[in-house]
């Protein structure tokens, strides 16, 4: 008994910490909307269960639990925000490397508002208006990420270790343009019928 309460206990101190370690860095807080039915379903609670596609966003580690006979995974999600104005869309795949406990993904996250109206031309140097001087554009942020994941044998359960290369991109139509470089690592641990994951985001900050 007691060492089933240390283990709720220290099960909750790590959820506790969690917590306070998830911060949001990034404006609008696109890479926290998550990707995947599945993950959004349980509330993005999938750090240690994410074993598809979408592990590529979730935890890299989890692309090496997928099976040996899946030659080739793909995922795409698009969803509206704010009565369709801002639109999110998600395209991952992943597949194996020469040798099977390894595999690569890649993702690609969209978020973004189209069809913006520029009306800094709308008048002439007359003062009149003229609206078909009036042009749009798309004001959005963009996120690519490189996933590489194995699995490594244990005496003991399932290892599999996974990263992350993270490029972030910002456009508003012409006005600014703007990149960022990251890094993710993750692990999953499973061992009768026990799950354990941990996801380090932005390990060396995202600048």
């Amino acid at each position: 008994m007691n060492r089933t309460l240390r283990l709720i206990g220290l099960m909750y101190l790590a959820a506790t910490v969690t917590t306070g370690l998830q911060a949001q860095k990034y404006s609008n807080e696109f890479l926290s909307i998550g990707v995947g039915a599945r993950a959004q379903a349980l509330g993005g609670a999938v750090i240690a269960s994410a074993e598809d596609v979408t592990a590529g966003v979730w935890n890299p580690a989890g692309l090496a639990n997928l099976s040996e006979s899946e030659s080739l995974q793909v995922g795409a999600m698009h969803s509206e925000w704010f009565a369709g104005i801002g639109k999110f869309d998600y395209l991952g795949i992943t597949l194996p490397l020469s040798n099977k406990q390894r595999r690569l993904g890649l993702s690609v996250i969209r978020f973004g508002i189209d069809e913006i109206p520029n009306t800094l031309s709308l008048y002439e140097s007359d003062g009149s208006i003229n609206f078909d001087n009036i042009v749009e554009f798309s004001a959005a942020d963009y996120a690519f990420l490189l996933s590489y994941a194995q699995q490594l044998k244990t005496q003991k359960g399932r290892l599999q270790l996974g990263g992350n290369i993270k490029v972030v991109h910002r456009r508003i139509g012409p006005f600014a343009t703007s990149w960022g470089f990251g890094l993710d690592a993750g692990l999953q641990y499973r061992n009768n019928g026990w799950q354990f994951g941990i996801l380090a985001k932005d390990i060396t900050t995202t600048f």
